[in-house]
Parts: structure tokens; C-alpha cells; sequence
């Protein structure tokens, strides 16, 4: 193997990569039944004029599986974080106490687990079709190469089909693992 082949596979493994760590921050936010700072990773907070996350504004804890407390490290920023949450459009009620804003996740049910385990399978698809795209670009900047013979472009083609098999493969048990968690009730 020549280096422009290894540079075009290492670049094709790098997007791969890269679609896998997506698709593993999306995951993260769907929802699986246990309450999670991540399940507020989406909110937005008016801090000072400025759209801001709301974990650099406030402590975003969970005492329990069924409660997640938000403590903003300023008072004044209690109804903004209400407004953020609200505006989120996360289904969640957000009850304040003057001191902190507590939410309580309510138990899933069978159809919004249905749901949920369809918007996983679409995360999954879209990151079989980042892992694809970058096995078509290597392909056709292994075809467009002069400077590579006939056999280390077939080589490198198999190479490439092989790490995107292992790739989807990788997805499709990233996907399942995701499944089961979002069905057990």
C-alpha cells in the first residue's frame, strides 16, 4: 500500500469515526425511561441577552431516576430556565420552588417507547448513510489516483468495503443495545 492510499483510507476511517461519535451524542439525548442531565442538553437560557446552555448557567443533577433538579448559580436566572425548558418542548413540566426548578420525568409509556426506539433507528440510518458517503468519496478518490496501480486499487477498494462493514456493524449493535434500553420497562 502506498501513502495516498493509506492517507484516502485513513481519511474515510476518520469520517467513520466521526459518523459513530454523532450518532453516540444523539443516542445520549433520546430518552430511555431514567432521568438524565443529558435529557437537557437541547435547552437554551436567555442569559443576558445571549442564547446560552443551560448547563453553563445552572447544576443540572438527578437525586433519582424519576427527578431532575436544576440549581442556577444565579437566582434571577430561575424563570429564564423555566422559559428554556418550556421552549424546549421536552414534555416536561418544570415546577419551581424559589430555589431550584425541579422536574419530574414521567414513566414512559408503550407507545412513546415505540416512538422512541423509531427516532433511534432514524439516528442509526443517518449515521449507515455518513459511514457510505465516506466510502463512496474514498472509492472515487481511488479511482481518480494516477499514481496507484490497478491491484492496490482493488485492494484498497476491498480494504475500504471491510472497514465499512464494520462500521455499519458497529452502528446496527450501537442501535440494538439502544433499543433494548428504551424498551425495558
Amino acid at each position: 500500500m502506498n501513502e495516498e492510499t493509506e492517507f484516502i483510507l485513513d481519511t474515510a476511517k476518520e469520517a467513520m469515526d466521526n459518523a459513530i461519535r454523532h450518532l453516540e451524542k444523539q443516542l445520549v439525548n433520546i430518552r430511555a425511561g431514567k432521568a438524565s442531565p443529558a435529557m437537557l442538553g437541547s435547552v437554551l437560557v436567555n442569559y443576558y441577552g445571549n442564547q446560552t446552555p443551560i448547563n453553563q448557567v445552572a447544576n443540572v443533577n438527578t437525586p433519582d431516576g424519576r427527578t431532575i433538579t436544576v440549581q442556577p448559580w444565579e437566582k434571577n436566572m430561575l424563570q429564564e430556565i423555566e422559559k428554556g425548558i418550556m421552549y424546549a418542548n421536552l414534555g416536561f413540566n418544570p415546577m419551581n420552588n424559589g430555589d431550584t426548578i425541579i422536574i419530574n420525568v414521567p414513566p414512559l409509556t408503550e407507545e412513546r417507547r415505540r416512538d422512541l426506539a423509531k427516532q433511534a433507528k432514524a439516528e442509526a440510518e443517518d449515521a449507515k448513510i455518513g459511514v457510505r458517503s465516506a466510502r463512496k468519496d474514498a472509492n472515487n478518490d481511488i479511482k481518480k489516483s494516477d499514481d496507484i496501480s490497478e491491484d492496490l486499487k482493488k485492494n484498497a477498494e476491498i480494504d475500504i468495503q471491510q472497514m465499512t462493514d464494520k462500521y455499519v456493524k458497529k452502528i446496527d449493535d450501537m442501535f440494538e443495545l439502544k433499543e433494548k434500553e428504551i424498551m425495558t420497562v
